[in-house]
């Protein structure tokens, strides 16, 4: 590989942005891609891919790099040799790489990768809680699969078309996929590319959703003749989920405290013709006593951690502390307690997370069930994902509301 300067100097701008000025990881990949229009698709797959190498693991290449936050230009080449001269990449002569101890750093590279805490990149007390949580070995284990770069899956749009019609579709468009085994909407692309810009993704044949996410859905077990209320919905992947199995019948009220996902979630329902969906911006209490017992199925895709998505969300281990984790398990019991009184009796919830803490999940559902609200309600059912199956890690409970009281 030649390495170009311009696009190094992309990649130290990105870096600024999300270790010094807090953007997002793919908010901050997304404002320097729109930087330079002359970069390619090369050009931009090298900022991006090299970008997200560097956040994942940033503890570990600044140690070996020896700088410490804020960094400032120099320390980001620093940080930038580290990552090239662990990949085998010749380094130009330039000033700015001169006297990088390629020796050094490969030397330093093996002594930490002995220490987990290093070789996985991982803050301490963010291996102390996991392995708290969860026991070191499985910890390890997971944390280890954490650390690899996220498959791109989508979900077929079933209100539009077959996922046979969907691959055959894609195939005519360049894009090669296959599909997964226990996951009949999902299709998984073999060679990433930008499928916002397919005519197939402008026409609502798909949506990306990761495969374990799309079994969320399905957990739920819907059918067209309900009426279902998604109280996260966030910008709405489940929702639409939830709208094509229903087959665009029955009726569904997404619910969020952001008017700008909602907003999102309409211009999505567009595009995937699906019209059985109903947005809702809550606004306090008084937004959902009206709806109290009105529905027949009830899905809590509940703010979290999202431990089990780090792979994808690489920069959230940089951003997360024990004070919001803390504070998120208050918010998740808050909503069980709060939202699960929108069920009718004989009705059905979902409580799910992309976490994989026992304290986010099973621990959380527990809680509920004993309970003066949670005392309503019968555990049916319940799922457990880790990251280690090769998708995202996810938990999903499902509750069954008792007839009578």
């Amino acid at each position: 590989m030649t390495l170009h300067k311009n696009l190094v100097f992309g990649v130290i701008d990105i870096l600024n942005n999300i270790f010094n000025n807090n953007f997002f990881a793919d908010k901050a990949i997304e404002k320097g891609l729109k930087s330079n229009k002359k970069w390619g698709s090369k050009d931009r797959g090298f900022i991006a891919e090299t970008c997200y190498e560097i956040v994942r693991w940033k503890r570990l290449y600044t140690e070996i790099a020896n700088v410490k936050h804020p960094f400032d230009s120099k320390k980001f080449w620093k940080i930038f040799a580290v990552w090239a001269v662990l990949r085998g990449i010749a380094l130009p002569e330039w000033k700015e790489l001169e006297n990088t101890p390629k020796r050094k750093i490969k030397g330093k590279f093996d002594e930490l990768s002995k220490i987990r805490r290093f070789r996985e990149s991982i803050p301490d007390w963010l291996d102390a809680l996991g392995s708290n949580e969860l026991g070191e070995s499985i910890w390890e284990k997971e944390l280890s699969e954490l650390n690899k770069i996220a498959p791109l899956v989508i979900r077929s749009n079933t209100l539009k078309v077959t996922v046979h019609e969907l691959q055959s579709i894609l195939k005519d468009e360049g894009v090669e996929s296959k599909k997964i085994n226990g996951y009949p909407n999902a299709l998984l692309i073999k060679k990433r590319c930008n499928l916002f810009q397919k005519e197939s993704f402008k026409r609502g044949f798909f949506e990306l959703q990761d495969a374990s996410s799309q079994l969320v859905s399905h957990f739920l077990e819907v059918n067209p003749a309900m009426r279902v209320c998604d109280v996260c919905a966030g910008a709405g992947g489940k929702t639409l989920h939830i709208s094509a199995l229903m087959k665009n019948k029955g009726k569904i009220v997404a619910m969020d405290i952001n008017k700008f996902k909602l907003n999102e979630l309409r211009k999505r329902s567009n595009r995937n013709g699906a019209f059985n969906i109903q947005t809702k911006l809550i606004l306090g209490p008084k937004s959902i006593k009206k709806m109290k017992g009105k529905f027949d199925r009830l899905l809590i895709d509940a703010p979290c951690s999202g431990l089990g998505v780090l792979k994808r969300n690489p920069d959230s281990k940089w951003k997360l502390n024990l004070e919001f984790i803390s504070s998120i398990r208050k918010t998740q019991s808050e909503l069980l307690k709060n939202y699960s009184t929108l069920l009718k009796k004989g009705g059905k919830l979902v409580y799910a997370t992309c976490s994989i803490l026992p304290s986010e999940n099973e621990i959380q559902i527990k809680h509920f069930l004993d309970s003066k609200e949670g005392k309503e309600f019968n555990l049916e059912d319940e799922k457990k994902i880790n990251p280690s199956n090769g998708f995202d890690g996810f938990y999903m409970a499902r509750l069954a509301s008792k007839q009578t009281c």
